[in-house]
């Protein structure tokens, strides 16, 4: 969640001219990564959920685009970019050590309505 707060604060505060195509991209991956968390924790199957963290997965990895195209043609500052590619790394290694652990086999901890262990690893998001 302090992800998404973070993209859309970033995107309300570009006021560059002709950035509305990169600052709409932007929002849409960057709160989309959320969005899929948050329903990955309450996935119908082992299947679910790990489709909506891959969707997870490469939205971040989207939005690590769209946040370096931005930095790179001086729509935000250094500070905010390297804030946001923090919290957006976070994730997609938080996100990443939970696939391999799926993947692999492994049982996952789940409790009926709770949130995913893996949230506590990536920080932030709630």
């Amino acid at each position: 969640f302090e992800f998404a707060v973070a993209i859309v604060n970033l995107v309300d505060g570009v006021t560059a001219p002709k950035s509305s195509y990169m600052t709409d991209q932007l929002a849409r991956a960057g709160t989309s990564v959320g969005a899929n968390i948050h329903e990955a924790q309450y996935a119908q199957s082992k299947k679910d959920f790990v489709a909506k963290l891959e969707i997870a997965l490469k939205e971040s990895n989207e939005t690590s685009y769209w946040l370096k195209l931005m930095y790179e043609t001086k729509r935000i500052d250094a500070q905010s970019y390297q804030y946001a590619e923090k919290l957006c790394g976070n994730f997609i290694l938080g996100g990443t050590l939970c696939m391999e652990n799926v993947n692999n086999g492994k049982p996952q901890k789940r409790r009926k309505k709770k949130r995913f262990s893996f949230l506590k690893l990536i920080g932030g998001f709630s």
